[in-house]
């Protein structure tokens, strides 16, 4: 079994390093246990524990994603997920015009076939900055969001996505790429 997921994998720009560097300064006293800057992705679909077999097919039928030209998007807005009183996760919003949504969409439908329900949840194009698990102050952790909320960090061109294994350690996650995937409509 391998556990796999399809991303686009997010290229470290100055903007999102230094939003990391800021947002790990003011929020020292919290646990929040970091993305590393090298594992930054936008999850496009999450299989999840798949035998090696199946694996092979589904690497071989995402070369079927085809109707997506390169695309750009932008980093426009820092969100969390959860309530102010109970945030659990940290992420950075997308501007992308439709494109991730409509990859992810084409991505789940190529996977029908082998098995695969569609997935009920609505795609939320983001980028994981961090997952919470306590918070020393919850004020000052929301003044501290609110000072990033809104501000443009960056862009950056889609050309391709890519299938992934997560493995598992007590370090954290390291991803392995199984395929890269071209987009484009030849």
């Amino acid at each position: 079994m391998k556990r796999i997921f399809a991303a686009v994998k997010i290229e470290l720009q100055p903007a999102i390093h230094q939003l990391f560097y800021q947002l790990k300064r003011h929020l020292t006293e919290d646990r929040i246990k970091w993305v590393e800057e090298e594992n930054l992705h936008i999850t496009l679909k999450f299989f999840g524990e798949t035998p090696k077999e199946t694996v092979n097919e589904i690497a071989e039928a995402l070369k079927q994603v085809s109707t997506i030209l390169p695309f750009e998007i932008e980093f426009t807005h820092l969100g969390i997920f959860g309530s102010r009183y109970k945030p659990r996760v940290v992420w950075l919003g997308i501007d992308d015009g439709g494109s991730l949504a409509r990859l992810s969409e084409q991505i789940k439908e190529i996977i029908v076939p082998l098995g695969f329900e569609n997935d009920r949840q609505n795609f939320f194009p983001h980028l994981s900055l961090g997952r919470i698990s306590a918070l020393s102050d919850k004020t000052h952790f929301q003044r501290i969001i609110d000072r990033f909320k809104t501000n443009e960090f960056a862009k950056q061109e889609i050309n391709k996505f890519m299938l992934y294994e997560s493995i598992l350690s007590s370090t954290g996650p390291k991803y392995k790429i199984i395929e890269i995937y071209k987009l484009s409509l030849l």
